[in-house]
């Protein structure tokens, strides 16, 4: 009898105060959630959990690169009101990272956010940015200049990069070793009509050659490239396979200007390169569109709200 009367009191008696937790507790339960928990979740809890989840100590990182690769494009993620929201976004993650930042992992933001950025996060050595039509080589110079600890670089689908940013990064940041220039697939357009805006489409770099002699003059520690739908020739591949000497792996996916034996050709002096080929392109319309084409209706679903900031 005793022992149920204990039980009741028990059950009935107040909870923990979980905003009673000092700042060392709740930095500790924090970092053990994803970043999209705390901002949807933890944030929104009360003051002191909002303070705890700005510590500096969880925000060495921003990846938010998967909520865009689990979902279908969507042409909304194209507007100016959604890159506000990404620059908005790593514009707090840079101020709350107190100049600790070492990786920023995400797409559609702009030269707004990539310059405070560049600014504020000398440690920074991860940079990817892809589908950014308004990162220009006016962030990629501060990024070359401020941020030279670079190791990895994803600018692909970046079409107001030019050749000349690549240039600065090669030089600028000697550490880089991972460089992802890929470009959109030119040989199926209709894979992004209706999503991405037809202009952007129609400014995609079309001298693979310089970008290739870019890359071959300025980067010679490079390990990895990717440079898939680049429109460079035999001349440009060459100036990479000579200019970079520690090249491991090498994406040619949708190159069709290459031959197999330009490429065998180029890469002779490379032992230990793995290649991987423009393989025969058949445009997904051919097939996707029977087969898959009831994806379309599920877009909607599916899109990332950016945790709905």
């Amino acid at each position: 009898m005793d022992n149920n009367e204990g039980e009741e009191e028990s059950d009935s008696g107040p909870g923990p105060d979980w905003a009673e937790l000092t700042q060392e507790c709740l930095t500790n339960v924090l970092s053990r959630l994803t970043l999209e928990h705390r901002w949807r979740g933890a944030m929104l809890v009360c003051k002191p959990w909002l303070q705890a989840c700005m510590d500096a100590s969880l925000h060495s990182a921003f990846d938010i690169e998967p909520h865009f690769g689990s979902a279908f494009e969507s042409s909304r993620w194209w507007t100016p009101e959604f890159e506000r929201k990404i620059d908005s976004m790593l514009q707090s993650i840079v101020v709350w990272s107190d100049g600790f930042l070492s990786e920023i992992r995400t797409r559609h933001c702009s030269d707004r956010s990539l310059l405070f950025a560049a600014e504020r996060c000398p440690n920074l050595q991860v940079l990817s940015i892809k589908n950014c039509p308004n990162v220009t080589d006016r962030s990629m110079a501060k990024i070359a200049s401020r941020c030279t600890n670079l190791r990895e670089l994803d600018v692909s689908y970046c079409y107001e990069i030019s050749h000349e940013s690549l240039v600065l990064i090669g030089k600028n940041c000697p550490n880089l070793r991972v460089l992802k220039r890929n470009l959109m697939n030119w040989l199926d357009p209709s894979e992004h009509v209706g999503v991405v805006p037809n202009e952007y489409l129609n400014a995609c770099p079309q001298d693979g050659d310089s970008e290739a002699a870019s890359i071959g003059s300025s980067m010679p520690y490079l390990e990895q490239l990717e440079i898939q739908f680049s429109k460079l020739s035999v001349r440009g591949l060459t100036l990479i396979c000579e200019g970079c000497p520690n090249l491991k792996y090498l994406d040619l996916s949708g190159c069709m200007t290459l031959t197999s034996r330009d490429i065998a050709n180029a890469s002779l002096g490379l032992k230990d390169l793995e290649i991987k080929k423009p393989n025969f392109y058949i445009p997904s319309t051919v097939f996707h569109m029977e087969r898959y084409g009831h994806w379309s209706l599920y877009d909607e679903r599916f899109q990332t709200d950016v945790f709905r900031i």
